[in-house]
């Protein structure tokens, strides 16, 4: 048999199979090309064999829809990501910031040109499947020495329905016939959770499990979120969903299935400092404080296994491929773990 046509075959063969005894797949979110980034070499000292971003991965919205602004960001951010990280394998979605505008959804009217700007700033080959439809929604299967990870990566923006106020706080809408996916991306979703696998990784730019803060997620449609719960729950293969965009850091856990939020790289909420004082301030004294103002700097949800982090953070998953054991954990700006869990 030639030589060639033999490294041919291993090469199709192992295009999507690892070797390695234990993977590390960094992750985080919001992140400003106009702030400092001191966060990667906490992250470079990991030593992460794939890193995913989950969305305001710059700042360039603009209220008017145009997107110029986004276009000068990729443009800084292309300069400032570490060198390291081309040698990585690479897994991003957008969330609002870098969709091009704030808290935006499928009534965007430059969508589909942001989408252009998307794919060419993070080199999607121009065989992928995103170039070819509406959506940067996709999967992929990676194969870890025989250890299975079918990762699921959403677009919960190109699709989504109107928000029923222009601001926060927001409200749910109960309409049934108002959608976060939207019909394609449902049926395509619903298929890939079946294929074979060890754990489901969702990627998801807003929040998933969390329903008590008065910010974008899930719930705001929950007949939506009630419906990706339940088919993650209906496969019955570990499903770890991993979410950004509120600048906090928090673990949720939901019968099976995991939720660990990681943001923000690099911009922390203003408020940041007020909650970790409101922390040791006594009841008798936080009743005074109006019940809004509370909501908006000690987040708390019945989901919420964890105390809320208001600063930079990252997150890391790592997978023992012998002992099939999953490690996942919040990481501070320095690399130390804030907390973890086993899953």
């Amino acid at each position: 048999m030639n030589l060639k046509f033999c490294l041919l075959v291993i090469s199709i063969f192992t295009s999507n199979f690892i070797f390695a005894k234990e993977y590390l797949i960094g992750f985080g979110s919001c992140i400003d090309q106009n702030f400092p980034q001191p966060i990667w070499t906490s992250i470079k000292d990991k030593d992460v064999d794939t890193f995913m971003f989950l969305g305001d991965n710059v700042y360039g919205d603009d209220p008017t829809g145009n997107l110029n602004m986004l276009k000068n960001s990729y443009e800084i951010q292309s300069t400032l990501f570490p060198k390291w990280l081309e040698e990585k394998k690479i897994i991003s979605i957008w969330d609002d910031h870098d969709y091009g505008i704030n808290d935006g959804g499928g009534d965007f009217v430059n969508k589909r040109e942001s989408e252009k700007l998307f794919l060419e700033f993070w080199n999607i080959p121009n065989n992928d499947i995103r170039h070819s439809r509406d959506g940067l929604y996709f999967n992929e299967v990676l194969n870890i020495d025989g250890f299975k990870i079918n990762m699921i990566v959403l677009d919960t923006r190109f699709f989504r329905s109107r928000l029923t106020s222009n601001k926060f706080p927001y409200s749910p809408t109960y309409n049934p016939n108002t959608t976060i996916l939207g019909n394609a991306q449902w049926s395509w979703f619903e298929k890939v959770i079946e294929q074979e696998s060890d754990l489901i990784i969702v990627l998801s730019s807003i929040q998933v499990l969390a329903t008590e803060h008065v910010f974008e997620k899930w719930n705001l449609f929950p007949h939506e979120r009630s419906r990706i719960i339940k088919n993650l729950e209906s496969v019955g293969t570990k499903s770890l969903i991993i979410s950004g965009d509120r600048h906090k850091g928090g673990l949720y856990k939901k019968g099976s299935i995991v939720e660990l939020t990681s943001s923000s790289l690099n911009k922390p909420v203003k408020t940041a400092r007020i909650s970790k004082i409101l922390q040791y301030v006594p009841e008798f004294i936080l009743k005074y404080i109006p019940a809004s103002t509370r909501e908006l700097l000690v987040e708390t949800d019945k989901l919420l296994l964890t105390e809320i982090y208001n600063f930079e953070n990252f997150g890391l998953i790592k997978i023992d491929t012998k002992n099939k054991k999953i490690k996942i954990s919040l990481n501070d700006i320095s690399g130390n773990e804030i907390f973890s869990e086993i899953i």
